[in-house]
């Protein structure tokens, strides 16, 4: 067996999109990863960045768990050696990169927020496919492009298009119903932890056993 860290960096981008942490530089095969596929149901995870102080969004990234996993990241900052990115499409997310992905944006200043709907293969196949096939979008388009994916789906016409990924959180959870799950890392709110509310540990830099 052998550890390998994994160095899961950000990159600076335009304000709107991408809150990022600092630039970590650590060792790390540059050989992309394949795909992975997850044993879950599929399923389209919402990923909103808000600040902590006004709650303010930052980012808004899409994983689909599909025949594959990937996160769909328009205009996003996450960069790795082992994650190949097709236009916006982040490929190969398995449990650790979606844990340095969530850990990259959790900070003293911002969190992470999650809402996680079960759909139809048909409807994860589809939003796979529309992932694919987007391109890679421009600055502070990470909101618009996410959610006119979105909006083509079954069941997710009534979704707003929305600038916003505030907005497009709110929307998502009138459309689906999806609860949401709060992720903090080196920051707890006020009076403490609301119920919906995780407090994590930095997983940046992750230690992993990979076989030899």
């Amino acid at each position: 067996m052998k550890r390998l860290l994994l160095a899961l960096a950000a990159v600076a981008t335009l304000a709107g999109c991408g809150a990022r942490n600092a630039d970590y530089v650590q060792p790390a095969p540059d050989v992309a990863r394949g795909s992975y596929v997850h044993s879950g149901p599929p399923s389209l995870t919402l990923i909103t960045i808000r600040t902590n102080d006004s709650g303010k969004g930052s980012h808004t990234a899409l994983m689909i768990n599909a025949e594959e996993r990937v996160i769909f990241d328009p205009a996003g900052s996450f960069r790795h050696a082992q994650i190949r990115r097709e236009g916006d499409v982040l490929v190969g997310i398995s449990p650790i990169f979606w844990e340095g992905f969530r850990s990259m944006h959790a900070r003293a200043t911002h969190r992470v927020e999650t809402q996680t709907v079960v759909v139809s293969p048909e409807v994860a196949s589809q939003a796979l496919a529309l992932a694919y096939r987007s391109g890679a979008a421009p600055a502070a388009h990470c909101a618009r492009n996410t959610s006119a994916l979105l909006k083509q789906l079954p069941g997710f016409e009534g979704l707003r298009t929305s600038w916003f990924p505030t907005q497009l959180e709110e929307s998502f959870a009138e459309v689906t119903g999806a609860p949401t799950v709060i992720y903090y890392e080196d920051y707890t709110p006020p009076g403490g932890l609301p119920p919906n509310g995780v407090l994590g540990v930095d997983r940046t830099t992750v230690p992993r056993a990979e076989e030899a």
